[in-house]
C-alpha cells in the first residue's frame, strides 16, 4: 500500500516541518531560531523564556536527518558541511549544490 506525498508530510514530525518552513524562506537560519520559534508556539502562560532549549537537540537531530536525504544543507561559515560532523555554531539552508550527505557513495548502490 503506497501512500501519496501529501500523507507522509501530514505524518511527518512537526520539528521536520518547522526547519522546511524555516529554510524556504529563503536566508540561512540558526537551529537555535526554530526552537525558539516551536517553544513560541507552544508556550503557555508560565512557560519560563528558555522553553526553547528543550527543542534545540531535536531540531538539530531533525536537522541531520534531513541534511542526509538532501532536503537542506548545514552550513558552518557558509559552507556545507558533512551532516556526521556538526558540531558548534552552524546554520540550515536549502541544499546546496554539491554539498556532503553524510553517505557513502557505494549506500546508494547497496540499498
Amino acid at each position: 500500500m503506497k501512500q501519496d506525498n501529501d500523507e507522509i508530510e501530514k505524518e511527518e514530525d512537526p520539528v521536520i516541518l518547522y526547519i522546511m518552513n524555516a529554510v524556504e524562506r529563503g536566508a540561512p537560519v540558526h537551529p537555535r531560531d526554530i526552537a525558539i520559534e516551536i517553544a513560541d508556539d507552544r508556550a503557555k502562560e508560565n512557560s519560563p523564556k528558555d522553553a526553547w532549549r528543550k527543542y534545540l537537540i531535536a531540531v538539530k537531530q531533525q536537522a541531520k536527518n534531513l541534511a542526509r536525504q538532501g532536503r537542506i544543507s548545514i552550513l558552518r561559515r557558509g559552507v556545507p558541511i558533512d551532516p556526521n560532523k556538526m558540531k558548534g555554531l552552524v546554520k540550515l539552508s536549502l541544499p546546496v549544490e554539491g554539498a556532503p550527505t553524510g553517505r557513502r557513495e557505494n549506500d546508494d548502490e547497496e540499498a
